[in-house]
């Protein structure tokens, strides 16, 4: 168990070890291994057109959980593609995705369903968290701010940590002690997320950033609206940048907690996201008028130092 339970993480701890708990699982969708295969290497190219990070993350895992990580992330970027590219009711969209990637048989022509339940029947990934990532990508149809960092963490457990939650069943984990450890890191990611994207989400009349914190800094969304980078700005994303390096501190003792074989995957991703923090400081906390990211380089070579403290972790 992590040293500290924050008052915020105890409701998203009992949502993990509900769908721990629960004990419904995913059939995997009847087709053939040519078809099968067909999906892996659709979802595959998913995730190389989608997230560079990720996939040089998974390039890290030994090849069946390689192409497992994959469909589960195309699992996840379909989903959230549904809302922020839907055209029609995205509420009646999502259901539909509920039913195929989850429920329907008669979609083995459909890749991103058959590498998905392939996965999860394969790795016994509770369905409860898939079904909770939806319910998470979902509330941003209902809801696009939040007043407090408690309720933006229950928004980040239902897009980020399920995701971690998902992986660990795939890489392999000693046992319950480090479901608390996923959740946190799955918090620390989105966080990350919301910071670089705080531009991108504006436009898309979404502000993700805590309303309570906002103003304890004396800011307000028509500063968020003029995008100018003032001493209030700064000393808010300080803040905000310093309780995220927090996190994924915390959140590093679970990385011992993986099979051996995935724990470079795991703490590649961990590290390749965190290194964005430090691009948005390089750049005066100017998420305006830039989307932060690590280049390819600095990405290889961060592998060897994190190879190095993963290789003897116990």
């Amino acid at each position: 168990m992590t040293s500290l339970i924050y008052d915020w993480e105890n409701p998203l701890l009992h949502l993990a070890h509900q769908a721990k708990t629960n004990h419904r699982r995913t059939a995997a969708i009847v087709t053939t291994a040519s078809l099968t295969d067909w999906a892996y290497d659709y979802c595959e190219k998913i995730t190389a057109e989608n997230s560079r990070s990720f996939y040089l993350a998974s390039r890290l895992l030994p090849p069946p959980q390689r192409r497992a990580v994959r469909a589960l992330y195309a699992f996840c970027r379909t989903t959230d593609d549904i809302v922020d590219n839907a055209r029609s009711d995205s509420t009646a969209a999502l259901q539909m995705w509920r039913s195929r990637a989850l429920h329907s048989n008669d979609h083995s022509h459909d890749p991103i369903p058959t590498a998905w339940r392939d996965a999860c029947a394969t790795y016994h990934i509770p369905q409860l968290y898939a079904e909770q990532l939806i319910d998470g990508v979902a509330r941003d149809v209902v809801q696009n701010r939040y007043h407090t960092f408690a309720e933006l963490a229950e928004y980040a457990y239902g897009v980020a940590s399920t995701v971690g939650l998902m992986s660990m069943h795939i890489i392999g984990y000693t046992g319950e002690e480090a479901i608390p450890y996923a959740v946190r890191l799955g918090v620390a990611l989105q966080m990350t997320n919301i910071l670089r994207d705080v531009a991108e989400d504006w436009r898309r009349g979404r502000l993700y950033l805590p309303q309570e914190e906002l103003a304890a800094f004396g800011l307000s969304e028509a500063d968020i609206a003029a995008g100018i980078v003032t001493e209030k700005w700064r000393s808010f994303m300080r803040f905000q940048i310093e309780r995220n390096r927090r996190l994924y501190r915390e959140a590093w003792p679970g990385i011992a907690m993986l099979n051996p074989e995935g724990r470079l995957a795991i703490a590649a991703a961990a590290d390749f996201y965190a290194a964005i923090l430090h691009d948005i400081e390089n750049h005066d906390y100017d998420v305006f008028t830039r989307r932060a990211h690590v280049g390819k380089w600095g990405k290889v070579r961060r592998i060897p130092s994190l190879w190095w403290q993963t290789r003897g972790a116990a």
